[in-house]
């Protein structure tokens, strides 16, 4: 339980207990001042507590533990995802930075490798979404109650050929954030990401057997949003993880780039 001086709600102790015993690397700060810290999140580690899991089992009590001080979740990224997640450090940002989201101020930027080829090289996904079993998410039949809006707009940086399966190198721009919104998005046109245990299932291209990688292949990159404080506009970027270089690097060895890819021109 956490303690209570003045009003003021303490990091638990046990939290800060971790920055002592774990064994990991700390985490990545990308941005840290009085009303935010942006974190670069390593994959296979959800934001907050999962249902079921220990309350310490997550990002925000492990960035907790190693500044030593309590944040506020501002958003989230799927746990199998990687890149950047933004906490707020005080009460008002929270608000200001929860606002930002919900009136869609914030330019988000994701990397994403997807199993398939898309027949344009960028276009935009206008395709609502509905809450489905089991806490994932499908595209809405036209007029069904409970459909939200959902658009996710992409460009083809790059993509790789073998014996007929192509495996493409998306940046990615969610205009809206409804849950699993890029991952249902890109199951919808054929090509779901690499690795998706939810929306990939059976769809993995062949030729992947000896990938350094095999995890969710999505990566939040970048950040643009408007400062708490409202001077001006914040750009945060996370570098790309390591094990997704790794399966580009292994791409551009092991596959064949396509002739019409933009990084092969």
């Amino acid at each position: 339980m956490a303690a209570q001086i003045s009003g003021k709600r303490l990091v638990p102790v046990i939290a800060l207990t971790l920055a002592m015993t774990d064994p990991r690397p700390p985490l990545l700060l990308v941005h840290d001042d009085d009303d935010l810290v942006a974190v670069s999140k390593p994959p296979g580690e959800p934001v907050i507590a999962e249902r079921g899991g220990s309350p310490e089992a997550c990002l925000r009590r492990r960035l907790e533990a190693q500044i030593g001080k309590r944040l506020w979740v501002v958003h989230r990224i799927d746990r199998d995802a990687s890149g950047l997640v933004v906490f707020a450090r005080n009460a008002d940002a929270h608000r200001a930075l929860s606002l930002a989201f919900e009136h869609r101020q914030v330019e988000k930027s994701y990397v994403a490798l997807a199993g398939g080829e898309l027949e344009k090289e960028h276009g935009t996904i206008d395709v609502a979404l509905h809450s489905a079993r089991k806490g994932k998410t499908r595209p809405a039949r036209p007029g069904e109650p409970g459909r939200r809006e959902a658009i996710t707009e992409y460009a083809v940086e790059k993509s790789w050929r073998q014996e007929g399966a192509v495996v493409s190198l998306l940046e990615v721009h969610p205009r809206t954030g409804r849950r699993h919104q890029i991952r249902v998005h890109l199951r919808s046109l054929g090509a779901p990401l690499l690795f998706d245990p939810l929306y990939g299932r059976g769809l993995l291209p062949p030729g992947l057997d000896g990938a350094p990688c095999s995890r969710l292949a999505l990566h939040a990159r970048r950040l643009e949003l408007p400062a708490p404080g409202g001077d001006g506009r914040l750009v945060l970027e996370a570098p790309v993880a390591e094990d997704l270089e790794q399966l580009q690097g292994w791409l551009d060895a092991e596959w064949a780039p396509t002739p019409e890819s933009p990084g092969a021109r």
